[in-house]
């Protein structure tokens, strides 16, 4: 076989599954009959099939993966491979999903900020209260704006389903095998009540993140401009409370703050890049404050099962983040006016305030379509400030959207399913009059308001060709904003004005899928081709010098396979694999035609995941998985500009249900004590973001339900 063959044929062979329910299994699930949420899919629970790829990680399968890492990038990872890999940083920039920045949820409440991202959204709440995570993969325009490479919902705990009392004590410890300073601690309760119509679930985190070390033991670098996990402290308070009326209606109050916060007792020693030495750290105070993340997420949901024949959705939710990054004395703070050498530091500030409300209703037509028809409404406030001067980077700038939708479900055959849909939305940013930081010239910019409109369809269609195999294809337009604040920052020409200002305009990406699915007894797979196209794109490049990436519009063109498939040869015993290949490539000298590779912070490599669970008694089980991410070079405009070199890893745990005495689980990360470069690091850092990844790393995790 041809060599340029065999990963489409490895691709084919694995195929992509919905692994079955082994017990202890800690693999996701991706059967379009999966039950999902309406948080994430806005449509009631299908009775069929849906046109995309959706991956469910439950209970099980996220407690099984934090055994072996605490960094939920790590976790998603390991069980959704078009995701890239994790920085183990605080920070998911370059952590895409098919090539573009996911939406993140938490109860379908927004955690991103299009304004101005600071790529802090994947670490607003503690993982203890985290019940399941619903992935959507691929553009879409089901939750609006920011959806660019897919939703990714975190969906919380829940109460008790029956009168009671439940509560779920859980404390961890980890340690490298080599290297100082390692140790992490934590421990979390909840508790969840049910009595008659009143139902409640409360619970608190508290976490001590130690540092991190590579597998020669040498301590890794920290982040101190983006922020780190490592050197941290967190807590998290989390409330959930409902009431059902007669008639099965229902109201739900859920509120969540999340701290997380450097100590800021180490600091960063350069590495180098072109000697292969990593960037590694010393016990001495980081100037000016820590890094940290402070997030309130709050939502107020209503439901009536029973309205007009139809079921009642509606959402009231709010969210603020404030998320400071370390300081430097970076070109970029520089201003003669506050002195020689300028230290500063910025803090992003983002409140979001929203509205959904839908109404569904099944069983027409012969009980042969259900319909959808909603409107969302939603307002984001972002500002930038620099917090040792006062001196504002970002603007205070507002983004007012509302968006009604219809969406529908109609089998005109017994074994096929059409889910078609349109949703139009109106959008308006406003920005203030303002002046940019001297590094940029000082240049005021004239303020103004931009205005968007713009309907996205979809589609998508399933045909069940037996019962165990269909076929599947789906076109879905998505939209999101540019890093609004990254390029208004950026502006040094004189004379600009927000309302002619290009680099404004929104990014709309077409996303097109088909694939085919076997459900078999023993034996499940799937496989799909997607693309996902945009002529105005929005790809993050980076400042080296400054210490800060900036947006580049440029057309992009990205496509990749992806597939999975599980095994269970016999009960007990469940083999996983998946494997997904991303190609993206953009227009750099602005022709109208690609020419140049995505980079690592806008493309996951070529990515393999096998797994092997077994369940070896009612006491014992066991899980080993391995992850080879596949080596790659970068071009621009034909010239090499980065390689990746690849690196294989492998993880593991052991669990011991011993009843009365809790479960314990033993889980090792780095199972080989493999020395490997992130992979951001290596083809978009430089010698002071040449960030190593984790050595060796032993875990002890102990939980007691009762």
């Amino acid at each position: 076989m041809p060599s340029s063959a065999r990963p489409l044929a490895l691709a084919l062979t694995l195929a992509l599954a919905a692994p079955l329910h082994a017990a202890d299994a800690p693999q996701a699930t991706t059967l379009e009959r999966v039950e999902v949420s309406e948080s994430t899919l806005r449509l009631p629970r299908s009775q069929g099939a849906l046109p995309m790829t959706i991956t469910v990680i439950d209970h099980q399968d996220l407690a099984n993966q934090l055994a072996i890492t605490p960094d939920l990038g790590d976790a998603i990872g390991a069980l959704v491979p078009s995701f890239a890999p994790s920085t183990q940083k605080l920070s998911v920039r370059g952590q895409t999903l098919r090539g573009r920045n996911p939406l993140y949820m938490i109860d379908g409440v927004p955690q991103s900020s299009p304004l101005r991202n600071g790529s802090r959204d994947g670490y607003t709440i503690d993982t203890a209260m985290i019940e399941r995570i619903e992935i959507v993969e691929g553009s879409n325009s089901l939750q609006g704006l920011g959806a660019a490479g897919g939703i990714i919902n975190i969906i919380t705990k829940h109460a008790p389903a029956r009168d009671g009392v439940r509560q779920e004590v859980t404390l961890d410890a980890s340690a490298p095998t080599q290297g100082a300073d390692g140790l992490g601690y934590g421990g979390a309760w909840l508790i969840g009540a049910r009595s008659g119509a009143f139902d409640l679930v409360t619970g608190a985190s508290w976490r001590e993140r130690g540092m991190y070390s590579d597998a020669h033991g040498r301590l890794i670098g920290v982040d101190g401009t983006q922020g780190d996990l490592m050197d941290s402290t967190s807590r998290d308070g989390f409330a959930k409370l409902g009431y059902t009326f007669v008639g099965e209606r229902r109201l739900q109050l859920t509120a969540n703050r999340f701290d997380l916060e450097g100590n800021g007792d180490y600091t960063a020693v350069s590495g180098d890049m072109d000697a292969g030495i990593p960037t590694t750290s010393v016990h001495q105070k980081q100037p000016g404050l820590a890094p940290r993340n402070r997030v309130l997420t709050t939502s107020l949901d209503y439901r009536d099962p029973h309205l007009a024949e139809g079921e009642l959705r509606a959402q009231l939710y709010h969210q603020r983040n404030r998320e400071l990054f370390g300081g430097g004395t970076f070109g970029t703070f520089q201003d003669p006016a506050y002195g020689p050498l300028v230290f500063d530091q910025s803090q992003n500030e983002s409140v979001k305030d929203g509205a959904r409300l839908s109404w569904s209703r099944r069983g027409l037509l012969d009980d042969t379509l259900t319909v959808l028809a909603g409107a969302d409404g939603y307002r984001d406030r972002t500002h930038q400030s620099l917090a040792q001067t006062g001196r504002d980077w970002v603007p205070e700038s507002t983004y007012t959207g509302w968006a009604p939708f219809l969406q529908a479900e109609y089998w005109p055959l017994q074994a096929l399913s059409i889910n078609a849909g349109l949703r139009q939305e109106h959008g308006r940013l406003e920005v203030p009059t303002f002046r940019t930081l001297a590094s940029y010239g000082g240049v005021t910019v004239e303020g103004g308001s931009r205005s968007f409109k713009k309907t996205l369809p979809n589609i998508g269609a399933v045909w069940y060709l037996t019962d165990a195999l269909n076929l599947f294809a789906s076109y879905a337009e998505g939209y999101t904003l540019p890093d609004v604040g990254r390029v208004l920052r950026a502006i040094s020409v004189p004379g600009q004005r927000v309302n002619e200002f290009l680099d404004l305009k929104p990014v709309v990406s077409d996303n097109r899928e088909v694939g085919a699915e076997y459900a078999g007894a023993v034996f499940n797979a799937r496989v799909s081709y997607w693309t996902s196209t945009s002529k105005l794109g929005a790809l993050l490049v980076f400042d080296a010098p400054n210490q800060v990436y900036n947006v580049a519009r440029q057309r992009t063109e990205i496509s990749g396979w992806e597939a999975r498939a599980g095994w269970t040869p016999r009960e007990g015993t469940r083999i996983d694999a998946s494997y997904a290949i991303n190609h993206g490539r953009s227009d750099r000298n602005g022709d109208g035609q690609v020419d140049s590779d995505l980079d690592g912070a806008n493309i996951a490599p070529n990515r393999l995941n096998l797994s092997w669970t077994q369940r070896w008694n009612d006491a014992l089980s066991s899980y080993l998985q391995l992850s080879r991410l596949a080596s790659r070079g970068f071009a621009t405009l034909g010239r090499r500009t980065a390689h990746f070199d690849g690196y294989v890893t492998a993880d593991a745990y052991v669990k011991w249900q011993a009843g009365a005495a809790g479960d314990w689980t033993l889980g090792v990360q780095n199972l080989a004590n493999r020395q490997y470069i992130n992979y951001v690091s290596q083809t978009v850092g430089d010698d002071d973001s040449y960030f190593a990844g984790r050595g060796r790393t032993v875990s002890l995790t102990w939980q007691q339900v009762f």
